[in-house]
Parts: structure tokens; C-alpha cells; sequence
């Protein structure tokens, strides 16, 4: 037996059970185990294995090492990071995704997917877009999985994405605005952030592009421009600075000239509204109202007061018309304005006259 124990690759478990096993590396580089049982057998099964990994035959039917689904996600943030524009907030809700749905891949099941996401919707007060943005999120963890043959199937595509109102517009009225920027003053702790509020209702920028991506590189305050060059979209967006966002700017400049230009009264970059923004329109009591909303506040008073759709789109960064279209409503006077202009020139038909019916009355 003494001999049989100097066979690279065969050995007992358990010492003195007489059960042998073999491990061994397969074709495609993997390693494996398996238990045979007599030493002959698993001698002659080990020089059959390594022969089938020479020769590039690849095994069925062998016990395969488990995957989880943080394996899972931690590839799919790497692949993120490799291939989206902008990936710091999808890394950051991959990693809340790998505490709910923590263990075996294989018992990521369509039921669970939906049970966890229903259950961070009700709790974080999610909307349907963000609900069905974490949903996306781990159909990538599988879609990349399947790609690196650790998984076969996609739970995720069982599952029915919530539906969406995409013509959803919610702006700040002026009445609501001076409700908000009275909370903000009202706080010493938030009167500082007031210009970030303006920045955000006088550029349309997105968050992240005016939190992460705005830089002193990319802004001329002679030409009163800021440019972020790449968008969610992938797209490079060159904003023109009114007065207000100019205010704002020169505000920001004060509290640091290169790098990020959002940052507080020490000089420190902001990534997030989060701690003023939500408590402050709490206070204001204005209901139903999300940060993204300030940029629909700039795109309805863009087209309120008569910019074109097309001036919009190219000011918000839509590549085209279809999300811009949901302000299309907000200019209804100007549409009265355009059609009445042809009014006096257009051949009408008669108006007719209606006869009075005659009243026969019986004495």
C-alpha cells in the first residue's frame, strides 16, 4: 500500500476507509475531484482522466464546483466598469443586490427575484424605473454568468419588469419653489447647498453629471458654458449658463477652481443631495417631488415659455424627440398663438343662422 500512496493524485479522504479518490485538471483547466473507490480503479480512472484533458475532451456529468451569486455580481462589476459610461451608481446598487440575493446561484429562482425586489421597492419606496433598473442589474450577473459557462439560465428574464409611466412630469411651481428655498434658509446646516438646488434648476444636468462628471476643466465662464463629456447616453452635452446657474458657478468657483466644482463651504467635493435635499422639500411639504424632478422643472419652464422641442432635446441631451415630447403639452398658448395666425387668411364656410322656432301660444 506504501506504493500505492506515491500516485500523484489519488489519495484517501479519509485515512483507512479504503475509499480512494483522484484530482485531477480537466481540458478546459478546471480543478476536479472524484471519489472511485478500490485504489485500482482509481488509478486507472486518474491515467483515463488525464488522457481525456490531453486530448481536450471535455467531461459531462461531474459534480462542479458551486457558484454564488457574488461571484456572479462581482464579474458583472467588472464587466460594468469595463463597458457603461458612468458606472459608480450601478456598482453601488450591485452590491445591494449581493446582500438580498447572497448564497447559490442555482437557488436564485424566478419567485426569489421578484420576492426581493418587491420587498427593496416597498421598503426604499422605490419607483418603477428604479425597481426595474436593479432588475436589469442582475439579469446582467446572469447574462455575464452564462457567458463565462458558470450558469445556464437567466431567473431574471421570468420576471415581469413593473410598468413605467415614462410621461410622468412633475416640475416645481414657483409657489412650491419659494416653499422650498424658505426650508433650505430656514436650516444653517442646509442654506449652503441652495446653489447646488439652483445649478440643477437653471442647467438640467442629471445628478451624477453635475455631482461627479462637472469638472473646472470642462467649464468657460467667459463663454458661459459647461460641458460633460460623456452623458448616459454616451453623448458629449454642452450646457449654456444663464444668470442664475452663472450665480451658482461663481458661488462654486469660491470654493474650489479645479476639479469637481460642486462642493461645500470647505472645499470638500459633494457626491449627493441626500442629506438636505429630501429633508428640506419634507419640510417645505410638497409632496410627491425627487431630485431628477428638477430637471423636468427646467425642460416645462424651457417650453412654457416657447422653446422648441427640438432646443430641448439638444439642451437635456436626448438623442431624440421621444422623451422630450412629454413637455410638448406645457406650451399649449403658444400652439393657440400659431394656429390663430392663419385664422384670417383661410376661407370659412357661412356661419349659419339658426331660425328662432315659432311658439304657437292657445288662449
Amino acid at each position: 500500500m506504501k506504493e500505492q500512496t506515491k500516485v500523484r493524485g489519488i489519495f484517501e479522504k479519509f485515512p483507512g476507509s479504503g475509499i480512494w479518490w483522484i484530482r485531477f485538471t480537466d481540458a478546459e483547466g478546471q480543478y476536479r475531484r472524484e471519489k472511485i473507490g478500490s485504489y485500482s480503479a482509481a488509478e486507472k480512472l486518474l491515467t483515463l482522466r488525464r488522457a481525456d484533458a490531453l486530448n481536450g475532451k471535455k467531461l459531462k456529468g461531474l459534480r462542479q464546483r458551486a457558484i454564488t451569486f457574488t461571484e456572479l455580481a462581482d464579474d458583472a462589476i467588472e464587466y460594468i466598469k469595463d463597458k457603461y459610461s458612468r458606472p459608480a451608481d450601478d456598482v453601488a446598487r450591485m452590491e445591494l443586490l449581493k446582500e438580498h440575493l447572497a448564497g447559490a446561484a442555482d437557488a436564485v429562482t424566478p419567485k426569489r427575484v421578484k420576492r426581493v425586489l418587491d420587498s427593496l421597492a416597498a421598503e426604499k419606496r422605490w419607483s418603477a424605473s428604479t425597481r426595474n433598473h436593479h432588475h436589469n442589474l442582475i439579469s446582467v450577473a446572469f447574462r455575464v454568468g452564462i457567458e463565462n459557462e458558470k450558469v445556464e439560465q437567466n431567473p431574471a428574464s421570468a420576471v415581469r419588469r413593473a410598468k413605467e409611466d415614462n410621461n410622468r412630469v412633475r416640475f416645481l411651481t414657483p409657489a412650491e419653489e419659494k416653499k422650498l428655498r424658505e426650508a433650505i434658509r430656514s436650516k444653517p446646516e442646509w442654506i449652503d447647498h441652495e446653489p447646488e438646488l439652483d445649478l440643477a434648476m437653471h442647467s438640467g444636468l442629471r445628478r451624477g453629471s453635475m455631482y461627479e462628471y462637472l469638472v473646472w476643466e470642462n467649464v468657460d465662464l467667459q463663454a458661459r458654458t459647461a460641458t460633460i463629456p460623456r452623458t448616459k447616453n454616451g453623448e458629449m452635452v454642452v450646457v449654456p449658463l444663464n444668470d442664475d446657474a452663472m450665480r451658482a458657478m461663481r458661488i462654486f468657483r469660491a470654493r474650489g477652481d479645479s476639479g469637481q466644482v460642486v462642493r461645500n463651504v470647505r472645499g470638500e467635493p459633494l457626491k449627493w443631495p441626500k442629506i438636505w435635499f429630501a429633508p428640506a422639500v419634507r419640510a417645505a411639504g410638497i409632496k410627491n417631488f425627487r431630485w431628477h424632478d428638477l430637471r423636468h422643472t427646467y425642460a416645462s419652464r424651457l417650453r412654457q415659455t416657447g422653446t422648441p422641442l427640438g432646443n430641448i432635446a439638444e439642451l437635456l441631451g436626448h438623442r431624440g424627440l421621444a422623451m422630450t415630447r412629454r413637455y410638448a403639452h406645457l406650451s399649449i398658448s403658444n400652439l393657440h398663438e400659431a394656429v390663430s395666425r392663419i385664422a384670417s387668411s383661410t376661407p370659412v364656410a357661412p356661419e349659419q343662422i339658426a331660425e328662432t322656432p315659432q311658439v304657437a301660444y292657445v288662449q
